[in-house]
């Protein structure tokens, strides 16, 4: 987002209305503490300045001063004094826990609703956005706003409430030094918007260098073995180190403004102590006022900087706040690509067989402008068919399997099951009915059965049993807790077969009507890749199937295999039929020597 286009503090304040709506109430309750705190902050320099016109006995005293005692008017003034600070100070702290309560509502809310938002967004922003960008705007953003609220920065509209009441109550008094006081705060009010208006643009700045250096950081971390493995660690931390840099760069911009807000702040301050005491000075020797009036108006010029000075104290938490809402904002402002419609047809199970399960009709997809990984594509895979997806890198066959889970949208064509076009179901509904088995399986921080039931709520007698059908249940007894042994984070204390494993029993509770396996046994050794193939014949049966595979071996007795290229559908048929052919497919499998011909062949 450019300077240009950067929003108002009025708007993106408007921007937190919808979350500021269900502590409505709260906030009325805190803004009517107001009152109070700006009577008392009022009254404070009034009473000083009757004590000192009472003990001069000056004309200024209040009437009903003059009939006291020198010494019951004290008393009265000093009790006065004493109910308006004990009301300050109780009120403050009862406003600060009240917002302070209000403002951890809001931050935990808006967390909520950024993570649900970033989960509903499609895998194309996903594939533009670092990860360790998202991280910083789902944390260190929203503890940013949160921060506005911890540390009473809010407390700045009651300061400036207390402020406006301060001076017009000194134009009530004496209005030729309430003006003077008023000039001094017009321009340092003018300047504080400038510098904050500059503060905000390099927050902003360094903000996003904060996002791109936890980007760099979150890559590295993941991709600790090759930097090793390559020796990068020094490369690397060069490479971290200029990023460090470019963001100090801008943090010491936004340390510059804040400084240039206290400093001129200070400034003021003292010049309008100095111009009150010049002016009524002046005034006292002309007997225009008394000392009572002059001694009131110097408390009353710091009543009216002190909120200004506090605003420069939190200046950095205030404006680390707005530029917060204006990041989440953003992210909030990304689209959702995939909606549900507004009505849903049948269920799968119950959808007529004389349909084909999976069909492709003229579907074209490009991940960015024309730049096509799929053309022209079309095809059908009818109820029970399995069927083998091969060809070159790159030639378009996992992005078959995004269309048909609904991951992505066809930038033309239609995608459909059962007949009906993908987008007639709701993305839960579609995908409770399509299980997918990727190369490298995901697992949880948790335990076992919660990576095989996923949140769902499966029994643990359903959970066993579905770990016998895939032959896994032996492996997961001999783990030290059984089911209820702890996985770290990725399943890293797990071999790469036994979470491909997991990931087998994770599909097969949810006995899902189409199968899809992409590479789903490139990372199992011999033994296990045995072990598991028992089970995935029975998980096969009555199911359409949709393997993607490169070793050709694995796929030759499915009933029909597609062969892709540049994206494209170039071939189609049964093993024998495409070897038969001499085609893309016949010079793939030549290539992996898995016919007894090739070595004579390769001899002759």
């Amino acid at each position: 987002m450019t300077a240009a286009t950067r929003s108002t503090d009025w708007q993106l304040l408007q921007r937190l209305l919808p979350y500021l709506k269900p502590y409505r109430w709260g906030l009325v309750g805190s803004g009517l503490l107001l009152i109070p705190l700006a009577a008392a902050a009022a009254l404070q320099p009034i009473i000083i300045g009757q004590a000192i016109a009472l003990l001069k006995g000056e004309e200024s005293t209040y009437g009903f001063l003059k009939t006291l005692t020198l010494t019951q008017g004290i008393d009265l003034l000093s009790m006065a004094l004493l109910v308006t600070v004990v009301l300050r100070f109780g009120v403050q702290a009862a406003q600060g826990y009240w917002i302070q309560k209000i403002g951890q509502n809001i931050t935990a809310d808006l967390r909520h609703d950024l993570f649900d938002h970033v989960l509903r967004l499609s895998s194309r922003f996903f594939d533009r956005t670092p990860v360790g960008k998202l991280i910083t705007r789902l944390t260190s953003d929203v503890d940013a706003l949160g921060d506005v609220f911890a540390t009473g920065a809010v407390g700045v509209l009651s300061d400036v409430f207390s402020m406006l009441v301060v001076i017009l109550t000194m134009f009530f008094i004496d209005r030729l030094l309430a003006t003077l006081l008023l000039a001094l705060v017009l321009p340092i009010a003018a300047l504080i918007i400038y510098f904050q208006h500059c503060y905000r643009v390099a927050n902003y700045k360094s903000r996003e260098e904060l996002s791109l250096l936890n980007a760099d950081l979150q890559e590295n971390i993941v991709g600790i073995t090759v930097v090793q493995l390559f020796r990068r660690e020094a490369f690397n931390s060069q490479l971290f180190r200029r990023r460090n840099q470019r963001y100090i760069k801008e943090v010491d911009r936004t340390i510059f403004y804040d400084s240039a807000v206290s400093a001129t702040l200070e400034w003021i301050a003292f010049v309008a102590i100095a111009g009150v005491l010049w002016l009524g000075g002046a005034l006292v020797q002309q007997r225009t006022i008394d000392f009572g009036t002059l001694a009131t108006f110097i408390l009353f010029s710091q009543r009216v900087f002190d909120p200004l000075r506090q605003l420069a104290e939190k200046f950095t938490t205030v404006q680390a706040g707005l530029t917060a809402i204006e990041r989440i904002h953003d992210l909030l402002s990304e689209p959702i690509e995939i909606h549900d419609p507004d009505r849903t047809f049948l269920r799968l199970p119950q959808i007529e067989n004389t349909a084909p399960a999976v069909e492709f009709r003229d579907v074209w997809l490009a991940y960015k402008d024309d730049d096509y990984v799929l053309k022209q594509l079309s095809f059908q895979i009818h109820a029970g068919e399995k069927v083998a997806i091969v060809g070159p890198t790159g030639a378009g066959k996992s992005s078959i399997i995004r269309l048909l889970c609904r991951l992505y949208e066809p930038t033309r064509g239609e995608v459909l099951i059962g007949g009906r076009n993908v987008r007639d179901f709701t993305q839960a509904e579609l995908r409770q009915h399509i299980g997918v088995i990727l190369q490298e399986s995901f697992l949880f921080s948790g335990d076992v059965k919660g990576n095989i039931a996923l949140g769902d709520n499966y029994t643990l007698a359903e959970i066993q049993r579905v770990a016998a059908e895939m032959n896994i249940a032996e492996f997961i007894e001999q783990l030290p807790q059984g089911y209820d042994t702890a996985l770290r984070q990725r399943g890293t204390n797990l071999s790469a077969g036994q979470r491909q494993l997991l990931a087998f029993a994770r599909v097969a509770i949810r006995n899902p009507e189409i199968l899809v396996l992409d590479e789903a046994t490139a990372n199992l050794d011999v033994g296990t890749e045995a072990l598991i193939q028992e089970a995935l014949n029975r998980l096969l049966v009555n199911r359409t199937a949709m393997i993607i595979a490169h070793r050709l071996a694995t796929i030759r007795h499915v009933d029909r295999i597609f062969v892709l290229k540049r994206g494209q559908l170039v071939e189609q048929g049964s093993h024998s039929e495409l070897l038969a052919r001499n085609g893309v497919y016949a010079h793939l499998y030549r290539l992996q020597a898995l016919t007894k011909d090739v070595a004579p062949q390769q001899d002759a």
